[in-house]
């Protein structure tokens, strides 16, 4: 079955360059130069994916990602300017679930699509039901729940909140968790794990300036808590 995917980029080349990159993936590119015409593709079609520029001609990629979002799970690529850290940090703070960095190379391009969309399948049932005290993690249904309360992450958070609580008492290192969601290495320096984290704290700790599920362990990475029978 064919990806169908929406690119909102003004860039004539690069989304030229993408189409006929993608094409040769088996994958369907349908391009918006703006954020008006974005909008109204999303709403008339279907589509697996968004990839989505941060510097439109007509309005904020942010603006645009924000408004998706409430509305939709659809799996979000942000394409930002190299650098911008501040522009990568928003973007998945309003629920992107990644970022590329321009200029990007192609074969990045699609090994991100592809990871974007197989979490958007989501991963194979291996145990069901997952507690963790008042923690509730549903593999199959893809649902959380605190106290019988559903709590609602992106795909991509629900997936970093399985690779922890499936290693639940193992101490596991940013570039550990960025292989297991990516299925590559990345820059040692990236802190999107580190953004991830604090959304996801946000929807299951009681107080997330004071973790007791997903606990930093300095130097070393993240600790997903096994015993939490008093959270």
């Amino acid at each position: 079955m064919t990806d169908r995917i929406l690119m909102i980029e003004d860039d004539e080349r690069l989304s030229s360059m993408a189409v006929d990159y993608l094409t040769g993936f088996g994958m369907e590119l349908t391009v918006a130069p703006t954020a008006a015409e974005g909008r109204e593709r999303l709403s008339a079609g279907s589509f697996d994916a968004l990839l989505l520029d941060v510097m439109l001609p007509d309005g904020d990629g942010f603006d645009v990602c924000r408004e998706v979002r409430a509305r939709s799970d659809i799996p979000i690529l942000m394409l930002t300017a190299r650098g911008e850290d501040t522009d990568r940090i928003v973007g998945l703070e309003l629920g992107a679930d990644d970022y590329l960095p321009k200029p990007f190379n192609p074969r990045e391009l699609i090994a991100r699509l592809r990871a974007i969309l197989r979490r958007r399948a989501g991963p194979a049932s291996t145990g069901g039901l997952l507690q963790f005290g008042k923690l509730a993690i549903d593999r199959d249904a893809r649902t959380l729940r605190i106290d019988g309360n559903e709590r609602t992450l992106t795909g991509y958070q629900f997936d970093l909140l399985l690779a922890l609580a499936d290693n639940a008492g193992r101490v596991l290192s940013r570039e550990t968790l960025m292989d297991k969601m990516r299925g590559e290495e990345l820059d040692a320096f990236d802190r999107s794990i580190d953004v991830h984290i604090s959304r996801i704290r946000a929807a299951i700790e009681d107080d997330p300036k004071h973790p007791r599920r997903i606990i930093t362990i300095r130097g070393s990475g993240y600790l997903f808590a096994r015993d939490q029978n008093q959270t």
